[in-house]
């Protein structure tokens, strides 16, 4: 109704999840530089935690779309309360694969193949499991279980873990969850939206269905919407929406505070509003802990690959070094990719010719050329890979002290 009235497009404040509108707020920016630099490892966890609304699947949504289906298979799973057996049959269907009967041992080995049959493909496999904080320990530990599948060196699966704050708490402190919590390569707990981020992200959401300007907002609207929702995406979305829809009933021009105070008594009545008013939380404003020592280390070096960052001109050569390291380092992994390829289906190939004594020489020889190169490419990567952390690390630590700013100032 009120899109017809006000020129739009279509609906902006929709409560489904939708990429198109994805708002990159500060939280969500370092939320999005942590999932670069997990899934550039191509192995272990990465968690992302937040509050109900606070834009998870969204910012998955807007990563998922910028990823090349040719070179990654993604399942997602939205779960309800899993155990371990469940959970594997679950993922089976997720991944497409058909298992006849109730038989886990049967769903494991053919998980199994699939990851082998997609890394001979050339194709790495990323399991998205939403609202993770419903799963039993035991289905946790079974994710972690199929982390182990490997094709030689290579890992065959990393798992994206999204949850609401308990399932942190979960993984933080659980005394089962220890060889999970050591396989976590970064995480993170999208805050709320700080006020001032509040218009640009409405006007935003206005703009991608064609908002011309009609309506305006009084500036003081945007301070109340952020105090009555405590910065949630879909808080916001909620109010501004029946905003909208009052505006359009009444056919006002310019949406003002006291509308926004006729909207909250109202849904204050129909009680709504205790569906989106924010609830105080004893971690509010603190910096979240980290599930593990190595995945703090590691999570404090996940923004510098993709996080944008405004640094000193001073400063240009030396990130003109790291990306340059950053593509050999791509390179070297899709270079270790197609070695342990060919490797494994040379092994196939030599397996199915066993009978004939004439080739068993020539194939040996060639398997162990191959292991050879695996080794050495490993070798490489490996040093390579100590390398870009030292300069991330060293990159890192130069941000976070101040001096990059007062320079760039």
């Amino acid at each position: 109704m009120f899109d017809d009235f006000y020129g739009l497009e279509g609906r902006p404040f929709q409560l489904t999840p939708d990429p198109a509108f994805y708002f990159e707020s500060k939280t969500h920016r370092k939320a999005l530089s942590y999932l670069g630099y997990g899934l550039a490892q191509g192995e272990g966890f990465v968690v992302i935690t937040g509050e109900v609304g606070s834009g998870k699947s969204t910012l998955v949504a807007h990563l998922m779309a910028t990823i090349d289906p040719a070179r990654l298979t993604a399942a997602q799973v939205v779960t309800s309360k899993l155990d371990g057996e469940e959970i594997v049959h679950v993922v089976a269907q997720a991944f497409g694969l058909v298992i006849e009967g109730h038989d886990k041992a049967s769903a494991l080995g053919m998980i199994e193949n699939f990851f082998h049959e997609e890394a001979r493909a050339g194709r790495r496999c990323l399991l998205i499991v939403d609202e993770s904080q419903n799963l039993e320990i035991s289905a946790l530990e079974e994710l972690r279980m199929l982390s182990n599948f490997q094709l030689g060196s290579y890992p065959l699966l990393q798992t994206l873990l999204l949850g609401q704050p308990e399932f942190r708490t979960t993984l933080l402190e659980h005394p089962e969850l220890d060889q999970l919590r050591q396989r976590v390569i970064a995480a993170h707990h999208l805050d709320a939206m700080d006020a001032k981020e509040v218009q640009p992200y409405i006007e935003h959401r206005m703009k991608c269905v064609g908002w011309n300007g009609n309506p305006t907002f009084d500036q003081r609207v945007f301070a109340e919407i952020h105090e009555a929702t405590g910065g949630i995406p879909r808080r916001i979305n909620q109010i501004v929406n029946r905003l909208l829809l009052l505006g359009a009933v009444e056919q006002r021009t310019r949406i003002d505070g006291t509308m926004l105070h006729q909207v909250l008594e109202e849904l204050t009545a129909d009680g709504t509003l205790s569906l989106v008013s924010p609830t105080p939380s004893p971690a509010a404003g603190k910096e979240p802990e980290e599930p593990a020592p190595a995945a703090q280390a590691e999570e404090g070096r996940a923004e510098a690959p993709r996080q944008t960052v405004v640094v000193p001109p001073a400063d240009s050569a030396a990130i003109a070094r790291l990306e340059a390291s950053l593509a050999e380092r791509d390179a070297q992994i899709h270079e270790l990719q197609n070695a342990v390829i060919e490797l494994a289906n040379s092994v196939e190939e030599g397996a199915a010719a066993a009978s004939a004594a004439d080739r068993s020489a020539e194939d040996a020889a060639e398997i162990a050329r191959l292991t050879a190169e695996v080794e050495r490419l490993e070798a490489r990567l490996s040093e390579q890979d100590r390398t870009l952390r030292h300069t991330l690390t060293m990159l890192i630590e130069w941000i976070e002290s101040g001096e990059g700013q007062r320079e760039a100032a």
